[in-house]
């Protein structure tokens, strides 16, 4: 039987070791009668073909070989980019547990199944309800696990500054206590992918013209931002204004929100402990991504989804600053790519990577380009005011993980877009709720 269909997840095969210049190997009964294994369900086992009859052998040992199912558990695995990464890693021949705590601003509008769970969840992977922070719930879930991919978290960088506690709560908080289990507790992980986000990067990489040099700028000054000068200067009494370029990893992180200073906190703990454990460990930064299954009707999600859910309503996308800000706006299906090639992946590392396409767009001509697919009439309004805990332009350099893993995203914009607006259109419709969101940030004064 095909190894998918193996009931057993520990195969043991007994076998014979032989010296000698002919050789064969020998299963014994208790192994599983006409196993074919595809290679991808053991990448590290090397095959020998089994020799027809008997054969002499030089010398023989005993010995018995343990070959275990790779067995991800994809935290937050219910959620946008999530779901997508544990439909590509059963295609790739994983076992896939799902743990999810199912957050009502997550999966509010969402078409969920009698027990609550998203319509579109693959149906082969395990599924466990839980909050990473509940006793227990994070330790049961580890069984029999090898790979672990946390994208659990609340995502928002204007609310994290109403919910400052809320929010390191359930991200730092909750990735210690992810961490403390897995250095206390017996458990087969042995690698670990993270989600970590561009915005610990604060405002993204520059160009000093002047003086020929590449720049990270300190955020920008209230009373810049108040006289609404945009675009970031050279220091507070230069009028020479730096030019954005891609951001590598190697800039300085200077994080704006406290969900900033959460992935921040995140990626580097989970570097650390990673590294201290022996697992190899991998932080994904992930630019600002967008596609199918996005959570249309929270406020707090990316910005493709936001002037979505407005143009959907007959509503005009609201936009900060002058809205030539910019963004690399990377797919859902390129970065579930990105996670399931670092999960497969066998190198011993502790890295940090960017996701994104390197490519930078404005926001305003995001919301124009949604318009347009939608065939709505309606321009962007344009708001003149910032938000607190926003940064002018980041858009990512990914030359790093292309050189180590080869890795390039293969969504154009025009293709992501088109696949985003299909799902759309036979998405339930969502009820926008960026007029509460704008109604929070003033009460706590985050706009200016």
């Amino acid at each position: 039987m095909a190894h998918d269909r193996c009931p057993a997840r520990l195969c043991v095969w007994r076998l014979l070791e032989v010296w000698g210049p002919a050789f064969t190997i020998v299963l014994s009964t208790d192994a599983p009668q006409g196993l074919a294994l595809a290679p991808s369900a053991f990448p590290s086992i090397f095959f020998w073909p089994p020799a027809r009859g008997a054969c002499r052998l030089a010398g023989i040992k005993e010995f018995v070989l343990v070959m275990t199912r790779r067995h991800a558990l994809v935290t937050g695995g219910a959620g946008f980019i999530g779901s997508h990464l544990v439909d590509l890693l059963i295609a790739r021949g994983f076992d896939v547990t799902v743990l999810d705590c199912l957050s009502p601003q997550v999966h509010s509008d969402a078409e969920v199944d009698a027990d609550g769970w998203p319509v579109y969840l693959n149906r082969a992977a395990r599924r466990i309800k839980g909050n990473l922070l509940d006793r227990g719930v994070f330790e049961a879930s580890l069984e029999n696990v090898t790979h672990l991919a946390h994208l659990a978290a609340y995502v928002g960088v204007g609310q994290s500054m109403t919910e400052i506690a809320n929010y390191t709560r359930n991200n730092t908080l909750a990735s210690a206590a992810m961490l403390e289990t897995l250095s206390l507790v017996p458990h087969t992980v042995k690698r670990i992918v993270v989600a970590s986000s561009m915005s610990i990067y604060g405002e993204g990489q520059y160009w000093r013209r002047s003086t020929k040099e590449y720049v990270a700028p300190s955020p920008r000054s209230s009373r810049q931002l108040e006289r609404r000068i945009w675009e970031c200067k050279a220091d507070e009494s230069s009028e020479e204004e730096l030019e954005p370029v891609p951001t590598t990893e190697d800039k300085p992180l200077q994080p704006a929100s406290i969900y900033a200073i959460n992935k921040r906190d995140q990626e580097e703990m989970f570097l650390v402990v990673g590294r201290a454990l022996g697992i190899p460990t991998i932080a994904l930064r992930l630019f600002n991504t967008y596609g199918s299954r996005q959570s249309l009707g929270n406020p707090y999600t990316g910005v493709a989804a936001i002037f979505i859910a407005r143009l959907l309503n007959n509503e005009a996308p609201l936009v900060f600053e002058d809205g030539n800000q910019k963004r690399d706006l990377v797919h859902v299906r390129d970065v579930a790519s990105a996670f399931a090639t670092m999960l497969e992946d066998d190198k011993p590392m502790w890295k940090a990577f960017n996701v994104g396409t390197g490519n930078a767009i404005a926001v305003k001509d995001i919301a124009s380009t949604l318009a347009r697919l939608l065939n709505k009439d309606i321009a962007p309004r344009v708001l003149e005011k910032y938000r607190v805990g926003d940064v002018r332009h980041c858009f990512a350099d990914i030359s790093k993980i292309r050189r180590e893993f080869g890795f390039r995203p293969g969504t154009s914009f025009d293709g992501g877009m088109k696949e985003l607006i299909d799902w759309v259109e036979v998405a339930r419709k969502p009820r926008d709720r960026s007029s509460e969101s704008m109604s929070e940030l003033v009460q706590y004064r985050l706009v200016v």
